[in-house]
Parts: C-alpha cells; sequence; structure tokens
C-alpha cells in the first residue's frame, strides 16, 4: 500500500456523517467474524487510520456501541450506516471500506477469523486467510 497523503472522502448513506482521511495505515482487511457479521449482515471489509488523520463532519449523529468491553463500532444515528470500528482509547480506527469514494488506491490485503465465517459462501481469492486475527 502506498502510504502517500491521499484525502480520500467517504460518508454514511444519508449523508449526515462524512469523512475525510490524509493517511491510511493498511489496506482493507476482510473480518469475518460473528459479531462483524451479524452487525454488517455479511462480513466486514476496513482499512484503517490513525485518528490524527480521520476527520469527521456530523460527529454529532455519530453514536457508538460497545459489543465488547475493550471495543466499540460507530454508526450513524440516522441511516444505521456502519462507519467504524476501535479498540477503546486507541490511536487508530477502523475505517469500513465500503463508505469511501473512490478512487481510494486501497485493495484488499487479507482474511480474518475465516473459521467463523458463514456457511453460504467461500474464501477463494488467493489472499492470506487466518483462523482468528492476524
Amino acid at each position: 500500500m502506498d502510504s502517500a497523503t491521499r484525502n480520500i472522502k467517504g460518508s454514511c448513506l444519508c449523508g449526515a456523517i462524512r469523512l475525510s482521511i490524509n493517511t491510511f495505515d493498511r489496506d482493507v482487511v476482510a473480518c469475518h467474524c460473528r459479531q462483524c457479521r451479524k452487525q454488517s449482515g455479511h462480513f466486514v471489509a476496513a482499512t484503517r487510520a490513525a485518528n490524527t488523520d480521520l476527520h469527521i463532519e456530523g460527529e454529532e449523529q455519530l453514536r457508538w456501541y460497545s459489543a465488547t468491553p475493550e471495543a466499540e463500532r460507530g454508526f450513524c444515528r440516522e441511516c444505521g450506516s456502519l462507519l467504524f470500528w476501535r479498540v477503546k482509547d486507541s490511536a487508530h480506527t477502523s475505517i469500513m471500506a465500503g463508505c469511501l469514494d473512490s478512487p481510494t488506491g486501497l485493495k484488499l490485503s487479507h482474511h480474518i477469523y475465516v473459521d467463523d465465517k458463514g456457511d453460504y459462501y467461500g474464501v477463494d481469492e488467493g489472499l492470506a486467510r487466518y483462523p482468528q486475527s492476524d
């Protein structure tokens, strides 16, 4: 992944929350864990950025849900779009790749929690696959 400053834009479905990212610190990771599948309806594909490189407009519309004591997921209170995942008090936030406007310059790098994936789909892209986290 090229880590050059890009100023990529994104938003939730209704546009109440808009974001811009100066620099990503990884490509896109596909997470097949049960929690990601339950919240998104399938698996999650997310990149990540330092909080200092993530700028959010409409933050008053952002709500955080703590699925575990350690982590939380950010979504739009108006349209329900899942936008973020982060470990509480972390310096980095994962950003759902689907909310970003193209072109992003990102690519899918690997799959995690493939042992938890749904039984209705396969993971056959030739990318690295991990039974749990990477």
